[in-house]
């Protein structure tokens, strides 16, 4: 499937076949999605929690009570689920293992570029946390991309997707104890394959027109 026949045909699954697994070598495609997402100059701010197993699923779906039970089927009945949880600041300990990794990677010519590229970043998470002092929502935004890519790539290996705002992210972040790891979750994203109950599979896609979403200069 070309990735535009994908975009088309994705949809936002709203329920699950509980009886079906992804399996983990399609997974592995989606987790490689994630990890090689781009993310403003390379900050990577991001960590996920993949749960492919009931017990996993119920942890996170503990998050959902209340008035967010709407969203508890969609993560019990998934295959996988995956939060996506956002670093809350851009400490010493995650630059310095940033530019030993692109090090390692061979991102630099010399001491000069890996002295320029420690330099730039460092100047745009300045420029977020003093400047704009919006770091967190910075750092928030890259883990978006990293969202969308999932769910586009999805679409390409013919499974289903569910992005999910809605859950208790005090739950879910004291669930995993990720504020003392300088995380927080921020979206979840379930993956399986629609069941017969799942109403917007079936439905038309509907967008702008071109012509209201675009301004050619």
């Amino acid at each position: 499937m070309n990735i535009l026949s994908a975009a088309k045909k994705r949809h936002t699954a709203k329920a699950y076949d509980a009886e079906r697994r992804i399996p983990e070598e399609v997974m592995q495609q989606v987790y490689d999605l994630l990890r090689t997402s781009a993310s403003s100059v390379n900050s990577q701010p991001w960590h996920f929690i993949v749960a492919n197993t009931p017990e996993g699923r119920a942890r996170i779906a503990r998050a959902t009570q209340g008035s967010y039970g709407y969203n508890t089927a969609k993560i019990t009945d998934a295959s996988h689920v995956i939060v996506l949880c956002s670093r809350i600041d851009m400490d010493e300990d995650h630059l310095h293992a940033l530019l030993e990794q692109e090090a390692r990677d061979g991102r630099f010519r010399d001491d000069a570029a890996r002295a320029g590229q420690d330099a730039t970043r460092r100047s745009y998470v300045n420029l977020h946390r003093f400047g704009g002092k919006d770091l967190a929502q910075w750092l928030e935004k890259q883990v978006y991309l990293a969202l969308g890519g999932a769910m586009l790539g999805a679409a390409t290996l013919e499974i289903d997707a569910t992005p999910m705002e809605g859950f208790d992210q005090k739950i879910l972040d004291a669930e995993f104890g990720l504020n003392e790891k300088g995380l927080a979750s921020l979206v979840l994203l379930s993956f399986g394959y629609s069941s017969p109950a799942d109403f917007n599979k079936g439905l038309p896609k509907s967008r702008l027109s071109q012509e209201a979403t675009f301004t050619f200069i």
